[in-house]
């Protein structure tokens, strides 16, 4: 049986595309182009979804949507907005809307979520969270209206009446403690600290002191009891940063925490409850710091209950002016001049790499701001900007008929370049050997169709030997395709 779906956007057009396409699969379909009207139709007990756009002639539909809950509590609204911002994704969800969705929206999309609300059992009424406050677009954490992030806003909106723990992956400069720091801020937990901790900056035989505090006399230089960050994010978040490069032995006393809900301090044998919700971030891949041993499966899966991949500015290309212009903005308010970039220097920075990502052009807009006396910044200031700032950005031309050995020989002097007095972590011998191994087998595997003994006679290993490194590689194994 078909439903009866109750539609309010003041775009005739929208109204037309979605009465069409829910025909198709069978329901009823009631339009309006104004909030008056649908709040009518939900007060004679009409409709099975409300479909509501954000802003309308004649009144905003998050305002509607508590009106609604209060009224008919089980009554499924889905609302769309083209204020394709965080705050709007966590207000629809804190008023009690089933889902959110930007415009321009894909109608693949909001037939799925149709279908998923007018499925779903009925839940009691979730406790109405405190409002968030109104801050300017300019002061929200996170910038960008691109597919990518607005995935992004819809997640963070979800998960801002839970305590579940969330994993942030991405790389650097990409924004993850901003994401944390929304999550805390518009949470549940917002009337709580945020505590933020970075393991690759605390030297590894303090990290369990940092992170748990210690006892007077625990160790030489105690000479105090310290407070630590477990027991100042009580009530709160502890965001822990750079999970990836915690020692194991405080990975196994975070894991007793997550499990236990309590921890002692360093020197101390009261045990003490924790009340924290954890959000953890890094940039490296915690997968293959498992296979090396150098992470515990067992905090990783107690970690990544609601895993966030941050993409890289590159992959969001299209959120670089209103990027720019939210830099420019808030150098303004700290006393600089005021400035505007044309459109040819746009252009240029939304085809730059930005291997700093977001991070990387806050600081060459802030250069800008402070360092060109010009009122509009020209494309001849972005390319001077660039090449200064990254001269090896410049593409690099590889080596026409570059053997393998020449090419691993290349790759590995600019990996011992990155790091500082060029030296790299130790293990390096393993971590490369795996780095050519992984896509040697995979390879292989592809060509023989995932058939084990011809990939095995291939490669001139034994089957179980290469069986093992297909499981400890953890390598997908596809047959019959190729």
């Amino acid at each position: 049986m078909g439903a009866t779906i109750l539609v309010a956007d003041d775009d005739r057009a929208i109204r037309t595309v979605l009465t069409q396409a829910l025909a198709r699969l069978g329901h009823e379909v009631k339009t309006t182009g104004n909030a008056a009207t649908l709040w009518r139709w939900v007060q004679e007990g009409e409709g099975d979804l409300v479909i509501t756009d954000v802003v309308m002639p004649d009144e905003n539909g998050l305002d509607l949507v508590p009106r609604i809950k209060k009224l008919r509590p089980d009554l499924r609204i889905i609302v769309m907005s083209a204020q394709n911002t965080l705050l709007t994704a966590v207000k629809a969800a804190e008023r009690g809307a089933f889902d959110y969705l930007p415009k321009p929206f894909d109608l693949k999309d909001l037939m799925a979520i149709v279908q998923k609300a007018l499925s779903a059992p009925a839940q009691a009424p979730a406790p109405v969270a405190a409002p968030v406050e109104d801050p300017e677009e300019e002061a929200l954490p996170l910038i960008g209206r691109s597919p990518a992030m607005q995935e992004i806003y819809r997640v963070l909106a979800r998960l801002m009446g839970t305590d579940l723990t969330v994993m942030i992956t991405g790389e650097s400069g990409t924004g993850k403690e901003l994401v944390a720091r929304a999550l805390h801020d518009y949470g549940k937990r917002r009337g709580g600290p945020f505590v933020a901790i970075n393991m690759a900056a605390i030297p590894r035989e303090l990290i369990e002191s940092e992170l748990f505090g210690h006892e007077k006399g625990a160790f030489t230089g105690a000479t105090m009891r310290s407070t630590g960050r477990f027991e100042q994010a009580q009530g709160g978040t502890l965001f822990l940063d750079e999970i990836g490069d915690m020692p194991l032995e405080a990975q196994t006393r975070l894991l007793r925490v997550l499990q236990e809900g309590e921890y002692t301090t360093v020197g101390g044998r009261t045990p003490i409850k924790t009340d924290v919700r954890i959000v953890a971030a890094t940039h490296r891949d915690l997968r293959t710091l498992i296979r090396q041993g150098l992470f515990r499966e067992d905090l990783f899966y107690r970690l990544n209950v609601v895993p966030i991949r941050l993409p890289p500015l590159r992959e969001r290309t299209e959120d670089v002016p209103a990027l720019v212009r939210h830099f420019l903005n808030q150098a303004a308010q700290q006393g600089l001049p005021a400035k505007s970039v044309d459109n040819a220097a746009m252009d240029r920075l939304k085809r730059y790499r930005w291997p700093g990502n977001v991070r990387e052009l806050e600081n060459m807009v802030q250069r800008l701001a402070a360092l060109y006396s010009q009122e509009v910044i020209s494309l001849d200031v972005i390319d001077t900007e660039l090449a200064e700032a990254n001269p090896a950005a410049a593409p690099v031309q590889e080596p026409v008929n570059e053997g393998l050995s020449a090419a691993v020989e290349r790759h590995l002097r600019e990996y011992f370049a990155a790091h500082k007095d060029g030296i790299p972590a130790a293990g390096l011998y393993d971590r490369i050997l795996r780095e050519v191994e992984r896509p040697l087998l995979s390879l292989s595997l592809t060509a023989t169709r995932g058939n084990q003994i011809k990939a095995a006679h291939m490669l001139g290993l034994n089957r179980n030997t290469l069986r093992k490194k297909i499981r400890d590689l953890d390598i997908q194994v596809v047959r019959g395709l190729k």
